[in-house]
């Protein structure tokens, strides 16, 4: 019953959401207060775990969301991502851009915290989506997804890759080699399949964009008018033109110093850290609030230098305001994650195997990945049910007649699938993309799923040559 009751919750909330358009803050509680007290939890019980729900994720990304969302505004105040955009399209084409992002994020830049990845290129893509033609938006977004969260799950030092890893004995230089190759792969395949899934009409902007990003050009997408859309691409205002500067703009590669900075930071104690290399200073320098507030500092300076004091008021203002809808949502979401952890779903899925089972490789490697998918539906953590699922595996890995690396594939492979309403990430990602409920299920959830399967048979085909 406790499968079917998380089932009906995530249920509840989706169709409150889409149907009579309910505030998804509302949404989320109800689908809380009804998943705790159908599963026995009580009255008492169900409201402090909501509450305590909320704070601790408040405690894990509350500052990250913050401090990174002022760091766009500001940036994007000056132009830099602009720029940046414009120089993109210069050297790679429309075409090639959503490609080049997902494969940097997810090859790159997996040490990074998804959440932290998240508000840095959020700003980035949505910059680039009005110059890609009708379908930039969704295009985009699908990247940004299956970079991501692909690369957190399968590349080393990604922390979903880490903690598996860990967890299975698998060695990280192992993990390191069939990570590398198959995350990217995998992101650039998901990428190719929702771009062509697009142009066969699954993105609606009347219902899938919010208001300010439903003036996209009306044309069929980058490739059908490339000489155009290039052109919009370099037709750039000169620096000492932007609106609200009193000097000229510095240049791009000290407009992105800002984002840089915290990145090289961030990357820095991640590998520190799974290096073994135990660093007071690293530890404190590559903390993700650290560095990210430092970014912060540096861009809140920049501005000052090169605008005007109204201009930097309008942009931290414009921060806060998105700041306060991102942490109210993302909270509530991590409280119905909360309840979810309290019903001990995991122990349910613990009796799929038995030490004497006997199943075949790819039957294996099906159950392991739909143990992994299962838990990341009902607990709403990529990483969550990745640790969670490899907590079952590893008791009986040595009875299974799959090799452990592969096994750690596999379950990165289904913690990817479907990332929705109970997860933080979803809300985030919503108004950071400036795509409605609707859109972000297609963006996210949909490219997600689309991810999780896809690796799923690059998983098995790689078990064929172990």
């Amino acid at each position: 019953m406790t499968a079917l009751h998380t089932a009906i919750a995530i249920l509840v909330v989706v169709l409150l959401i889409l149907v009579p358009k309910v505030e998804p803050v509302i949404a989320l509680v109800i689908g809380s207060l009804y998943l705790g007290i159908a599963t026995g939890l009580g009255f008492e019980g169900t409201i402090n775990t909501i509450v305590d729900g909320f704070g601790d994720i408040m405690a894990e990304v509350g500052l990250l969301i913050g401090f990174g969302v002022l760091l766009g505004s500001l940036l994007n105040s000056m132009g830099a991502l602009q720029k940046l955009v414009e120089k993109l399209m210069r050297v790679l084409g429309p075409g090639k851009l959503p490609y080049a992002l997902a494969g940097a994020l997810s090859a790159v830049f997996p040490s990074i915290y998804v959440d932290v990845q998240l508000v840095l290129a959020a700003p980035l893509a949505k910059s680039a989506a009005p110059r890609m033609g009708r379908y930039g938006l969704p295009m985009m977004g699908g990247a940004l997804s299956a970079g991501i969260l692909v690369g957190y799950v399968f590349v080393v030092p990604g922390l979903g890759t880490l903690a598996v890893a860990g967890l299975l004995h698998v060695p990280l230089s192992t993990m390191l080699v069939y990570g590398f190759v198959l995350g990217p792969l995998a992101a650039l395949l998901t990428t190719f399949l929702y771009g062509r899934l697009l142009r066969l009409g699954l993105w609606n902007a009347d219902t899938d964009e919010v208001p300010d990003n439903e003036d996209v050009p009306d044309n069929e997408g980058a490739r059908d008018e490339p000489a155009d859309v290039t052109a919009t691409a370099t037709a750039a205002a000169p620096e000492d033109e932007h609106p609200g500067a009193r000097r000229p703009l510095p240049p791009l590669y000290l407009s992105l110093l800002p984002i840089v900075v915290p990145l090289l930071l961030i990357a820095t104690g991640a590998i520190a850290d799974a290096a073994g290399v135990e660093s007071d200073l690293l530890a404190f320098l590559g903390n993700p609030a650290f560095a990210l507030f430092a970014g912060l500092v540096g861009a809140y300076t920049l501005a000052k230098r090169v605008l005007t004091n109204e201009r930097v008021d309008q942009a931290v203002t414009e921060g806060f305001h998105s700041t306060g809808q991102i942490l109210l949502v993302t909270g509530v979401g991590g409280s119905l994650g909360a309840v979810i952890g309290k019903t001990g779903l995991d122990k349910v899925l613990s009796g799929i195997f038995s030490a004497d089972a006997g199943m075949s490789t790819v039957v294996t490697i099906l159950l392991v990945w739909l143990v992994a998918a299962l838990l990341h539906l009902a607990i709403g953590s990529i990483g969550v049910a990745a640790i969670a699922a490899a907590g079952i595996i590893a008791p009986i890995m040595g009875d299974l007649a799959v090799p452990p690396a592969v096994l750690a594939l596999a379950i990165g492979s289904g913690s990817l699938f479907a990332l929705q309403v109970n997860s933080n990430f979803f809300w985030m990602f919503q108004p950071l993309l400036g795509v409605t409920t609707r859109g972000a299920l297609k963006a996210l959830t949909f490219v997600t799923a689309m991810a999780s399967v896809v690796s799923l048979v690059l998983v098995i085909a790689v078990s064929f040559v172990v």
